[in-house]
């Protein structure tokens, strides 16, 4: 399964780096066979302790050789696993790692790893953030979309029972490693929230992504334009955060879709949708909302993507006031208005604030109904 992963290795790697305020540089690596960079990239720290936070689902299928590299290259891993799922992203599964690192005997140089997805980067990374104020970290991304998306950009946190992603901080990994070989035995359903997550990216800033993007509708396939495919999302997000790191301007655009996605995981206490499939709801619902107010979107490319999102979403038409209500909790939302990012067409988005709410009611119909 692990075959790829040689020292001796002659694997091709996408490599840049993302330089945020001038202050901080994350190293980004993707590419097929990229984890044997991971022991040169800790052994900058000079520590023989490594804290390794990994998704219980992969440390199953790459836990075992992943020690094993470590122990092999002369480091010493304590190992937490993360629960899989978004209910994992609490405050008590952040105490639990906070315990795990003070237990493994953590100092201010010791570097945490991250393996896992979306769920699993958020909460190592607001661990490495809060642990002594501050402890190095690494990101090794298992899932398309940590790849594409969560891991990239110091974003960190868990969820408060009124809202996702409102604890946190930002705080920017020192390096981030995207292996494909974790992509082959990936389940579906993660592999469409990670796809939906690129159709943003084609919707907000490169719509030739969308050509790309329906090569891989159905999965793992053609991995040097998987690696095409997964660098250029990358660096897209990295350009964006390397301009506003803070999200004070451009770096909203990426929630593209995601002030719907939001409000539907709450309402259903993050259980009943993958956060993809949510977002493309978010996108699908952000496209009405866009024609509503004078866009004249295309529906094809965004639409091409509908059958592997079509769900059983009926029985929420009745509780669609209570979707808009619970987009007033988003954290992008001010003064009794609702923040949205919608577009001009695409690959030109632009941020709106909605104070009437029958244009929302508007967009979460269509939407329902379309991905139902």
């Amino acid at each position: 399964m692990l075959k790829n992963w040689s020292r001796k290795s002659n694997n091709l790697v996408h490599h840049f780096n993302i330089d945020t305020a001038g202050t901080h540089t994350c190293q980004v690596y993707s590419g097929n066979g990229t984890l044997e960079i991971l022991a040169d990239r800790i052994r900058i720290y000079n520590q023989k302790k490594v804290l390794l936070l990994i998704d219980e689902n992969v440390d199953k299928l790459y836990g075992r050789k992943i020690t094993e590299i470590l122990l092999s290259e002369g480091f010493d891993p304590a190992v937490h696993k993360i629960p899989s799922g978004e209910t994992s992203k609490s405050a008590g599964k952040w105490l639990e790692a906070v315990d795990f690192c003070f237990e493994s005997g953590v100092n201010r140089k010791t570097p945490l790893v991250a393996v896992g997805g979306g769920v699993t980067g958020d909460l190592a990374g607001y661990v490495a953030a809060s642990v002594m104020r501050g402890i190095p970290l690494v990101q090794v991304p298992t899932t398309l979309l940590a790849m594409v998306d969560s891991s990239l950009g110091g974003k960190t946190g868990i969820n408060h029972h009124t809202g996702k992603n409102l604890i946190g901080a930002f705080y920017q990994p020192d390096t981030i490693i995207s292996d494909i070989i974790f992509l082959e035995t990936l389940p579906a359903r993660e592999w469409r929230c990670g796809m939906a997550e690129i159709i943003k990216y084609g919707a907000i800033a490169d719509p030739d992504l969308f050509t790309l993007a329906a090569r891989f509708k159905l999965g793992f396939s053609d991995p040097a334009k998987l690696m095409e495919l997964i660098t250029r999302c990358a660096r897209i997000k990295a350009a964006i955060v390397a301009e506003d790191e803070l999200e004070a301007g451009r770096r909203a655009w990426l929630n593209y879709g995601h002030t719907f996605a939001h409000a539907l995981e709450a309402l259903t206490g993050y259980r009943r949708f993958s956060h993809g499939e949510a977002v493309y709801i978010g996108m699908v619902a952000a496209h009405k909302l866009s024609n509503l107010l004078g866009a004249k979107l295309d529906e094809f490319p965004l639409f091409q993507f509908l059958d592997s999102y079509r769900l059983s979403v009926a029985d929420l038409k009745p509780r669609i006031h209570e979707l808009v209500a619970k987009m007033f909790l988003d954290k992008k939302s001010l003064n009794n208005t609702v923040r949205v990012v919608l577009l001009h067409r695409y690959g030109h988005p632009r941020i709106v604030d909605i104070t009437d709410l029958s244009l929302l009611e508007k967009a979460w119909d269509f939407a329902l109904d379309t991905c139902n």
